[in-house]
């Protein structure tokens, strides 16, 4: 049967992750360390898990409101307030399933046909198919390495046009790890200011940052009116499978996103919920020990991997936040999905073509530090013999 006519022509063109199919890859291959999942290595601290079973227990199993159970929806905004100096009230969040829905909701609920979104590229690799299926066209700004692979407020004025909706800021970024620090988040958002624009700014990382405590958009002068700040609990709390994330916007945006996430969602799965709320309180009670730990190996990780890839003749600037390194590999020759396929084959440790990310990302490559330090060890003893291999 021909399915040519029932297929919606947006969805058809997206192509697939270029991560989740180095995945399929690594899963066949016993031999295989892969430095491709963006995921923390850490198990969801006992406390949190406890608290969800405990919810089970005492049967919070139904429906919560749309908007999420109430504690969590005023816990994460304590929460934002005591760590970023964000204010926002119980009543301008949404707890979503993962950041991935908040993503979505905020296309979705922004966008009319031929709107445009400027994206940083590289950057995450689900922005430009949202903004595809909200309708919208997505318009990158490469990230050089000359900019420190980061947007300008020249590269960012060039791509604005009278389409031009929203800005989608991702940092700490994923796959470079680079962060704004606030002088350079002013002169962007002077730009987003002057053109009357949106911020989409996707803060998952926010709370790993290596040197530097992370600033938040929506604390820019000007900018809370014109955010919709997006993070959740999968990365600093190791809740990857959980699923719980959260938005917070204006009123006027947020109750936009609510209706689609009322028709589409209903609400995040209950006990994820107790889960992350757990997960604040017992944060805010010993000053965030377990974020704090993590973030600590996460450093002493990035910088044992930065020093061995630039040892072995592969550049690789520092990454400031997120747990991610994105060296240049074209040194060798190659570009990353030339570099990735044959590292898996000849050496088989996985890493991610940067392409997936965006073009500008053609002659690098995504490694992840997020896994076990002897994995990472001989990880990069064997990247090491692939490079000089080839030199």
């Amino acid at each position: 049967m021909n399915y040519d006519r029932f297929l919606g022509k947006t969805a058809r063109a997206i192509p697939p992750s270029g991560i989740r199919r180095f995945f399929g890859i690594v899963e066949d291959d016993p031999d295989a360390i892969s430095l491709g999942v963006g995921e923390p290595d850490f198990v969801t601290p006992w406390e949190i898990r406890d608290a969800a079973i405990k919810s089970i227990q005492k049967g919070y199993t139904a429906y919560s409101s749309n908007s999420g159970i109430k504690p969590l929806r005023a816990e994460i905004a304590e929460y934002l307030d005591a760590r970023f100096g964000v204010r926002y009230s119980p009543d301008e969040v949404i707890v979503t399933i993962g950041a991935s829905e908040a993503i979505d909701l905020s296309l979705r609920a922004l966008l009319n046909a031929g709107d445009e979104v400027i994206v940083p590229d590289p950057s995450y690799v689900s922005y430009c198919p949202a903004i595809a299926l909200a309708g919208g066209v997505a318009v990158p700004v490469a990230c050089t390495p000359e900019s420190g692979l980061k947007p300008t407020p020249q590269t960012l004025e060039r791509a604005i046009t009278p389409k031009t909706k929203a800005v989608i800021l991702p940092y700490p970024n994923n796959p470079t790890g680079t962060v704004l620090t606030r002088e350079e988040l002013n002169t962007l958002c002077e730009v987003i200011i002057r053109h009357n624009l949106i911020a989409i700014s996707d803060e998952i990382y926010a709370e790993l940052t290596y040197d530097a405590v992370h600033t938040s958009v929506a604390a820019i002068n000007g900018m809370r009116e014109r955010t919709v700040l997006i993070s959740g609990f999968s990365k600093a709390f190791a809740m990857t499978g959980w699923r719980v994330g959260y938005v917070c916007a204006p009123a006027e945006i947020l109750s936009v996103m609510l209706k689609i996430h009322q028709y589409t969602i209903m609400c995040a799965p209950t006990m994820g919920q107790y889960a992350a709320l757990a997960a604040l309180t017992a944060g805010k009670a010993d000053g965030y020990a377990a974020v704090e730990d993590m973030r600590n190996k996460y450093d002493m990780r990035r910088r044992y991997v930065v020093e061995s890839l630039n040892d072995m003749g592969l550049h690789c600037p520092t990454p400031h936040g997120a747990f991610y390194v994105f060296p240049y590999v074209g040194s060798l020759g190659m570009t990353g999905e030339e570099f990735a396929e044959t590292l898996l084959r000849e050496q088989h440790v996985a890493v991610v073509p940067g392409d997936a990310f965006g073009e500008a990302g053609k002659y690098h490559v995504r490694c992840s530090y997020a896994t076990g330090m002897p994995q990472l060890k001989e990880a990069m003893r064997r990247m090491r013999e692939f490079a000089v291999a080839r030199k």
